[in-house]
């Protein structure tokens, strides 16, 4: 499902990442931990084309990510990856549903398909009663789980996670770690994640630990 080879990014004379390799299969749900400063985010934002690396090579569901022209890799990340972040970004004006929806109106999905679509999804997450409640109205775990419904809209070979439950209380936290895995169960779902919360790296397929811009197993 996706293979990196040599990811190198500096920022400056400041070297981030020293030449990662990592390699994920379809279904796998694969957590990267490490001390703040490690590499994890700009690994997780490169890997989910959000960034370039200086050098290597990427490749995701067959393409090779690193060798497309900026309106081409746009296309390939509206259809192929989702993002799920710590803090929501739900547009605050829109309702569950229609923050829901956006994925599919960038790739031009009929209206009526993409909210069958969002419905389903709201439904599968437990929030067929607050599909027209604003983000204001929901809670914190509610407004995540509608993020999570939003990363899944154009159906993604592979979902990024940046911190999923660093915002979340416990319970929700909980749920969504859950959830995380019923997605996979159900969907076969590839999940990266980076995170601090060592339950939920413990129970995924694979902990992996970033230190010095290299990853550990």
């Amino acid at each position: 499902m996706i293979t990196a080879k040599q990811i190198k990014k500096s920022y400056g004379k400041l070297q981030v990442l020293k030449g990662v390799d990592l390699s994920v299969q379809r279904g796998e749900v694969v957590s990267i931990v490490g001390k703040s400063g490690a590499g994890k985010s700009t690994l997780l934002h490169i890997l989910g084309t959000l960034d370039n690396a200086d050098s290597g090579q990427i490749l995701i569901a067959d393409e090779e990510v690193s060798k497309l022209d900026a309106k081409r890799l746009a296309d390939f990340r509206s259809r192929s990856l989702g993002f799920i972040f710590q803090f929501h970004h739900l547009l605050p004006e829109f309702t569950a549903l229609e923050n829901v929806c956006i994925p599919a109106y960038i790739n031009r999905t009929p209206d009526a398909v993409a909210k069958k679509r969002a419905l389903e999804l709201l439904d599968y997450l437990g929030l067929a009663a607050r599909t027209t409640h604003k983000p204001a109205q929901l809670s914190g775990g509610e407004q995540q789980r509608v993020a999570v419904a939003r990363a899944l809209m154009n159906q993604p070979a592979v979902i990024f996670a940046d911190e999923p439950t660093g915002n979340l209380d416990s319970a929700s936290s909980q749920e969504l770690h859950q959830l995380i895995f019923n997605l996979r169960k159900d969907f076969q779902q590839t999940f990266i994640i980076v995170t601090h919360n060592e339950e939920l790296a413990k129970m995924s397929d694979r902990r992996l630990e970033m230190k010095d811009g290299l990853l550990l197993s």
